[in-house]
């Protein structure tokens, strides 16, 4: 039915008065709604993803099963040092972590990248820190939704989007009444904050005109604008009480001396942070290495187990160490340099697709330098290749052509309280499928036939 569906719309495109119409439609929707990452478009393509309701359906319980073993990593963290440990976690994070956010959950919202085939459905990275994406992906489903040629589809096909918005102030709201232990008697108020002039500026953007349009007072604010005084934490005359945090940790910590107020707040139980720094815990990438890691299988139910083997790719932290690879002991560096065609080396803790070599496209000369320098920096992980997802799109080019083009395609569930609610899809020309580095955003629809 997929087939069908991606065939049938791509063959409407070729209509050109609506092909052009949908070109036009598409180009106004994202210059009036300033979707920008970087000062470029941000969704450069003419078609959405399309997920069959099927799909959806099996993708979403792998996921919440998954998120349940995902929880029970930082509960036993929490407690457990050799754990730390194996998580990568540094010392001035340690202590970030045992703070007690006021809640219970981890990450209240999360994002899980991943790759949908006809054969396979694999993670390969959890966002568990400060998830992007959810009001870009929101204004993608308005423009889309408004293109000739998915209106001219949605006579065929239901077409089911997957607006987040809203389930995001639910989260920071429910996080609020677990962290006051009482339903608050006014609206709270909510400061974003972030580093100035990053490329996510308009995502906060639309968060705040969403925010204050459903009746909870927003700001947008950068930690060298807080201040902690009187047991509030503020901005000028602006007191907070929900800190939506897209700050990530390894960007606070070298300001943190010179900015403390949002530390300092959080420390002494002032202000509900959402996520948390405890979050921290499960963004390390080495969470991969944990679930895969027979030494850890006590920690999860079997059906944890079944789901973490079929869709969690096998993960080590890279050391001068034996492990197991199945049921056979391995010298893990050497194990490495032998198989590079089936394996990626990644930072444990970075972003953006920064530091990662595929050991596909690198030859032996290449695999061995990147091999001796994960070992030397002592916080580098490898990981098993997963079958990837292809599919074509109509890609726009630089002078506002339409070519149909094949890309890489990253499915990315997100999580709300442990609850897939939302998702985009990342494309990309190259092996990486991230925005950071220039690949594409579109949203992300489930379809079905109509009866």
């Amino acid at each position: 039915m997929l087939d069908d569906a991606v065939s049938y719309y791509h063959q409407l495109l070729l209509d050109e008065e609506l092909g052009q119409a949908s070109l036009h439609t598409l180009d106004q929707g994202l210059e009036d709604a300033k979707l920008v990452f970087g000062g470029r478009r941000l969704s450069p393509y003419l078609r959405p993803h399309f997920v069959t309701e099927e799909d959806w359906s099996r993708v979403t319980k792998i996921c919440e099963t998954v998120w349940g073993a995902i929880q029970k990593v930082k509960d036993a963290a929490v407690e457990d040092t050799r754990l730390l440990d194996a998580l990568g976690v540094t010392p001035v994070e340690r202590e970030l972590v045992q703070i007690d956010p006021g809640y219970d959950a981890v990450s209240p919202t999360a994002r899980l990248d991943s790759f949908l085939t006809a054969d396979a459905y694999s993670f390969v990275e959890l966002n568990g820190e400060s998830p992007a994406g959810v009001a870009f992906a929101d204004a993608a489903y308005d423009i889309f939704s408004s293109l000739p040629v998915m209106r001219r589809f949605s006579e065929r096909y239901n077409v089911r989007p997957l607006y987040g918005r809203r389930l995001m102030l639910d989260v920071l709201l429910r996080a609020y009444t677990e962290y006051l232990g009482r339903t608050p008697e006014r609206p709270p108020q909510i400061a974003i904050v972030d580093l100035k002039d990053v490329p996510t500026t308009k995502e906060f953007e639309l968060f705040q005109e969403f925010f204050e349009r459903e009746g909870y007072p927003a700001i947008i604010c950068s930690p060298d604008e807080l201040e902690f005084t009187g047991g509030r934490l503020r901005k000028g005359e602006f007191e907070i009480d929900i800190v939506y945090k897209r700050l990530l940790v390894n960007e606070y910590l070298p300001v943190m001396k010179e900015s403390p107020a949002l530390l300092d707040a959080y420390r002494a139980g002032k202000v509900c942070l959402v996520n948390s720094f405890r979050s921290k815990l499960i963004h390390k990438k080495a969470l991969f290495a944990v679930l895969t890691d027979e030494r850890y299988r006590k920690l999860f139910t079997n059906t944890e187990l079944a789901h973490i083997g079929a869709h969690i790719p096998w993960t080590r932290s890279v050391r001068a160490e034996k492990t197991f690879y199945g049921e056979q002991e391995i010298d893990l560096p050497e194990y490495i340099r032998r198989n590079r065609q089936r394996l990626v080396l990644k930072p444990n803790d970075d972003y953006g697709g920064h530091g990662i070599w595929i050991g596909w496209n690198a030859d032996e000369a290449e695999w061995d330098a990147a091999l001796a320098q994960a070992l030397a920096d002592g916080d580098y992980l490898v990981q098993e290749r997963v079958q990837t997802a292809r599919e074509t799109f109509p890609a726009l080019t630089a002078d506002g052509r339409m070519e149909f083009a094949e890309q890489l395609v990253d499915l990315d569930p997100l999580l709300f309280y442990g609850k897939v609610g939302s998702a985009f899809t990342r494309l990309s020309y190259s092996e990486l499928a991230n925005v950071s580095s220039g690949g594409g955003m579109v949203p992300t629809f489930i379809i079905s036939h109509k009866d």
